[in-house]
């Protein structure tokens, strides 16, 4: 279970690497990860009953409803990562858009439809209002005088109440919800707090309230919040998803180098179902790094609701796309989503042309068995999601998060997106260009050059 006193993507080596050779045979059909079964599944009981065999049923408990309050500005890694797995532990959350409309462009330029405008929540009771940060949105969220109520309401009446990144500093304080507690925030902002009362905890939690310290603490702060209002038996359900056991952080066979001699092109091609944090986590990361980055719709429409329900704005659809050449394409997992971008023909053909050129390709989680269905993946060596393995017929390397391999780079799953972002800005630029880019996430980047 990830500890929310420790770094999410903490690394413990591992004395040897486990390669797995390739299967006999392997099923063509595409199998979807196994159905956990819910912690909050309600139960039937049998009750007394002199005359009949009745049987009384218990309800099943109301869901926690959460509030995820967003901006134009807002950072959309923390926003997103706390809608997510809040929604994976059973929570009914709202994303709330403060602004006029419904579509929010966030902090690095991802356009994120809320559910509900802020009015619509104004007297509603919620077991959690959680805010996340980035610039400007804090100071967008700061202004909302609905929020502020609700906010106000919420600590008033002890209620669970949070912030992350600027957000403590910037929204909390000038509404006085920091007075009397233990706070932290994002190390820009430090200095703004109080000094008897700031602390460099990546999660901190005093009372009713939790603070965090910026994207790269984000699931450590989500998952804090799983705990508190469902306890550690979801977090453990929650956190067996993530994919963050004691894994290599990163390993390469067949090195190459990957040009960065101008600003690399990356297309993400997106879809219905979707993992929206893999997307968002990918996107954010890689502009942090001055990576052009381009979302590209495979369905009908640019609008696309990811698998927890999240509606991402893609920036083209995919024949749109189709005209520019592209250093990197990456497919980003969720089982239903890897499966729609697989139908697409323009999206083959790319992926088709873009091995042919030696230009660079991968994917995460679900996706390397599309990869391996349209003939990508031959003599090669990738890591994948546990539950795909066994159908893939190259060799696998278990015990690292990213592997790459000449022009291809995988990696396992949702708990691994951030190291396997930042090893394409590694790759690109160097080093010392990931390390900053994490340093601004208030990310555990590994110091070895080979990490």
């Amino acid at each position: 279970m990830l500890s929310v006193s420790k770094p999410l993507l903490s690394l413990s080596p591992l004395t040897a690497m486990a390669i797995r050779p390739p299967p006999p045979r392997a099923p063509t059909h595409y199998a979807p990860p196994h159905r956990r079964t819910s912690p909050f599944r309600s139960a039937a009981r049998a009750a007394p009953s002199s005359s009949t065999a009745a049987t009384a049923v218990s309800l099943p408990p109301s869901p926690k409803k959460v509030l995820v309050p967003i901006a134009m500005g807002t950072e959309e890694m923390e926003a997103v990562i706390l809608a997510g797995v809040l929604r994976r532990a059973g929570a009914d959350v709202t994303l709330a858009s403060v602004e006029d409309g419904l579509e929010i462009e966030a902090s690095y330029g991802t356009r994120i439809i809320a559910d509900k405008p802020i009015a619509a929540c104004a007297d509603q009771v919620f077991d959690l209002v959680a805010v996340p940060g980035g610039m400007p949105g804090s100071v967008r969220l700061r202004d909302s005088e609905i929020l502020q109520r609700i906010m106000v309401r919420q600590a008033e009446e002890k209620r669970l109440y949070g912030a992350i990144c600027a957000a403590p500093a910037v929204v909390l304080m000038p509404w006085g919800l920091h007075k009397g507690r233990k706070i932290t925030c994002h190390p820009s902002f430090v200095g703004d707090l109080p000094t008897f009362r700031a602390v460099e905890s990546n999660v901190q939690v005093s009372g009713e309230l939790t603070t965090s310290r910026g994207p790269g603490t984000a699931f450590q702060f989500a998952l804090s919040f799983v705990e508190q209002l469902f306890g550690l038996h979801a977090v453990e359900d929650v956190d067996s998803t993530l994919i963050d056991a004691a894994l290599e952080r990163s390993t390469e066979v067949n090195r190459v180098e990957w040009p960065f001699d101008h600003k690399p092109q990356v297309l993400i091609p997106i879809a219905n179902g979707s993992e929206e944090m893999e997307i968002i986590m990918l996107v954010d990361i890689l502009r942090r790094a001055n990576i052009n980055v381009v979302l590209a719709s495979v369905d009908e429409s640019t609008n696309v609701v990811g698998s927890q329900r999240m509606k991402i704005v893609a920036d083209k659809c995919i024949l749109g796309a189709s005209d520019s050449k592209y250093d990197l394409i990456i497919i980003p997992g969720g089982p239903a989503g890897a499966e729609r971008l697989h139908r697409s023909t323009t999206l083959k053909k790319l992926l088709k042309e873009q091995k042919q050129a030696g230009r660079m390709y991968g994917g995460i989680s679900y996706s390397p068995l599309i990869l391996q269905k349209q003939g990508l993946l031959e003599d090669k060596t990738v890591t994948a999601h546990p539950s795909i393995v066994s159908q893939l017929t190259c060799q696998v390397i278990d015990s690292s998060k990213v592997v790459i391999d000449g022009n291809l780079i995988t990696g396992k799953g949702l708990g691994t997106v951030m190291d396997f972002s930042l090893a394409i800005v590694r790759k690109f630029f160097g080093h010392g260009r990931a390390k900053g880019v994490a340093n601004g996430m208030v990310f555990d980047y590994p110091k070895s050059r080979n990490a």
